[in-house]
């Protein structure tokens, strides 16, 4: 006789903590009837002990019916590559993992993101990633005549991180960037104040999006900028490109970061697979929390209570 799997009601929403973010989730799945367990990803762990393999506190071998990623703390290499393993098995054990594994993957690592989308067709600054001190001071020595770089880590988010490279001697030492030099083409834009938007896709939908307005040419919320309204013709232009990234990074739920340049032209800067939206709420009337659950819920309500064990 197969063992079964058995497969709980309940949604695992994973995050570090609970935020305002998790709170929101919570209620949004709580409103339709759904109940939702809470733990950081570090807290599950590998154990043959059990059919599926995977032990998830307060589900006693169980899976659950589907997962929210909302955050994933930073760790070793080894840490690391340990939690996405889960991630990676509970889909191979058919669960619902927004976002799954492999969009993470390719959404924290900045250079991944850039090559995905531009083998896309999605326009996106020049790009070039590269190891070693050498191999950055050629680059910059090749390309800043032709206009200013941005040097950003490639593991990074919140604007942390970022500076402006005008020459050779603006590079950091290795040590400070790991060896790596992720180095992307400056943005000429009017201003100041210096705009930017942030588009939140979900299930293949816009569900909203927000100008990000600073003094800075640094537009991140967390920097300090303020939410904007988006009106006019540029909202479908922005939902266009936002929902094209979104699908060449085949992420389920994600914040696009477009800039516009001078001349009009847009372009697609990151594809976030674990974005805030406390900035966003403060200018548009979605409710993102309830937007996820209902999606989420549609997608496992008609899910048998057990599947065999892989």
């Amino acid at each position: 006789m197969v063992e079964q799997t058995v497969i709980s009601d309940k949604i695992l929403i994973l995050s570090d903590k609970p935020d305002r973010q998790v709170r929101q989730l919570r209620r949004a799945f709580a409103k339709l009837g759904t109940e939702t367990i809470f733990c950081p990803l570090a807290d599950i762990a590998f154990d043959t002990r059990y059919p599926s393999g995977i032990a998830i506190p307060t589900l006693d071998g169980k899976l659950p019916a589907g997962v929210i990623v909302r955050s994933i703390s930073g760790g070793s290499f080894e840490a690391i590559t340990r939690r996405l393993g889960i991630l990676h098995a509970l889909t191979q054990l058919g669960v619902p993992v927004w976002n799954s594994a492999k969009a993470i993957e390719r959404c924290v690592d900045k250079s991944t993101t850039t090559f995905l989308l531009a083998a896309a067709g999605v326009p996106t600054p020049e790009t070039f990633a590269v190891e070693g001190h050498a191999n950055a001071r050629a680059v910059v020595k090749r390309e800043v005549p032709h206009g200013l770089l941005v040097l950003k880590p490639l593991f990074g988010s919140q604007g942390r991180g970022i500076r402006l490279i005008r020459s050779i001697d603006d590079l950091p030492d290795p040590d400070e960037v790991d060896n790596v030099y992720y180095l992307q083409r400056l943005v000429l834009r009017s201003g100041p104040p210096y705009r930017d938007y942030r588009i939140f896709v979900s299930n293949g939908e816009i569900l909203g999006m927000m100008g990000r307005c600073a003094d800075g040419w640094i537009t991140n919320i967390a920097r300090g900028a303020k939410a904007e309204l988006v009106v006019g013709p540029l909202r479908s232009k922005l939902a266009e490109l936002a929902l094209a990234a979104a699908a060449a990074v085949a992420t389920d739920f994600a914040g696009i970061d477009i800039v516009q340049g001078c001349e009009g032209n847009l372009l697609v800067l990151e594809v976030n697979s674990m974005p805030a939206w406390t900035g966003l709420q403060s200018v548009v009337p979605v409710r993102v929390a309830d937007c996820i659950a209902q999606a989420m819920v549609a997608l496992v309500s008609p899910q048998a209570t057990e599947r065999p064990a892989a």
